[in-house]
């Protein structure tokens, strides 16, 4: 077979999102059946999984995502994926147990590609200390790989996006512009050393900073992907609170900046900006900044709302595992302005 007629790399990540706008309508159409009460979390608040309840003390929680590749390395592309997907199950406050393969691969490709992307997808599985229980695949035109990952959690000690408590400070633990970084390395414009610093984000599972939330009161949390950090941030907000956000506190990964300067840009990122924009108020802010704060990240951090008395040990804790955290911002009542960016903390 020519490899050379394969294009492994087009363009995905969690850049592949259906826009939040346009996801909302269709969902807000759908037949909304009778409640279940053991339903605790489903779609309707937008949260990153399910949760249902199955006794006093245990709950299940239940995620899906998958995507086009972003990287030209198969392997890679498989661990990003993985790490991607068991992530929800982090942002929930959740322990992983098992994992299922979802694949999309063309039959006359080189079957080696798909071995690496789930040798990949298996050794991350593995890392999160979960069993890789089967999967399913079709024949497709292009590639496609996640993971449909199920964990538990104790029902009252679920983390839901959206009830976060005014006075509480918030935590980022990844640094942002992996879809910026993504973008400008398919045209061949991306610095090597922000990229690799994006792969190495990318890999990582949240398993560590959820293991160190999980020592603290975390009113809400939530992990970053292809909403971008200021349309997650909206949704944690729910239309009841506003936040402080300090522009000069927020982790960049190198060279995002400069690319975003050049223009190398996403169309997920508009959308995003498109969507969230009138909530958003930013004060003496560049415009790379902007653009990433708008790009959407794939396998990125988690975004908790800690309560501030915690918030200094728990992000030394977070620093103490080598993870790059910082204190982005703060909840606040609500005010005419959802988001304010401004330039630095005074």
């Amino acid at each position: 077979m020519n490899s050379e007629k394969i294009t492994f790399c087009k363009g995905g990540g969690c850049t592949a999102k259906l826009g939040a706008q346009a996801l909302n309508r269709v969902l807000s159409l759908l037949p909304k059946g009778e409640k279940d009460p053991a339903l605790l979390v489903g779609y309707s608040s937008k949260d990153d999984a399910a949760v249902y309840q199955l006794t006093d003390e245990i709950a299940f929680v239940q995620t899906l995502d998958f995507f086009p590749p972003m990287v030209p390395d198969p392997y890679t592309f498989g661990q990003i994926a993985a790490a991607n997907a068991l992530s929800d199950i982090y942002a929930m406050g959740g322990t992983v147990k098992t994992a299922l393969n979802i694949v999309c691969f063309p039959e006359k490709w080189d079957l080696n590609i798909l071995g690496e992307i789930l040798r990949g997808g298996s050794e991350k599985v593995m890392e999160a200390g979960a069993s890789l229980a089967g999967g399913h695949s079709i024949a497709d035109t292009d590639v496609k790989y996640g993971l449909s990952v199920t964990g538990i959690v104790h029902p009252d000690h679920i983390w839901q996006n959206n009830t976060g408590r005014p006075g509480d400070v918030l935590i980022l633990t990844k640094a942002l512009g992996v879809g910026i970084l993504c973008t400008a390395d398919r045209v061949g414009e991306a610095p090597e050393e922000g990229m690799k610093a994006a792969i190495r984000s990318m890999t990582t599972l949240n398993k560590t900073a959820a293991q160190c939330c999980s020592r603290y009161e975390i009113h809400a949390c939530t992990d970053v992907t292809g909403f971008s950090f200021l349309g997650h941030l909206h949704e944690m907000m729910d239309g009841r609170l506003s936040c402080r956000i300090w522009a000069d506190q927020v982790p960049v990964l190198p060279g995002a900046r400069a690319c975003a300067d050049e223009f190398l840009l996403t169309a997920a990122a508009q959308r995003n900006r498109n969507h969230v924009g009138s909530f958003v108020r930013f004060e003496g802010i560049p415009f790379s900044m902007e653009e990433v704060l708008f790009d959407p990240q794939t396998s990125g951090g988690l975004l908790v709302a800690v309560d501030p008395v915690q918030a200094q040990q728990l992000l030394e804790d977070l620093r103490a595992k080598e993870l790059p955290a910082a204190i982005v911002g703060e909840i606040q009542e609500k005010e005419e302005t959802e988001i304010q960016v401004l330039k630095d903390h005074d």
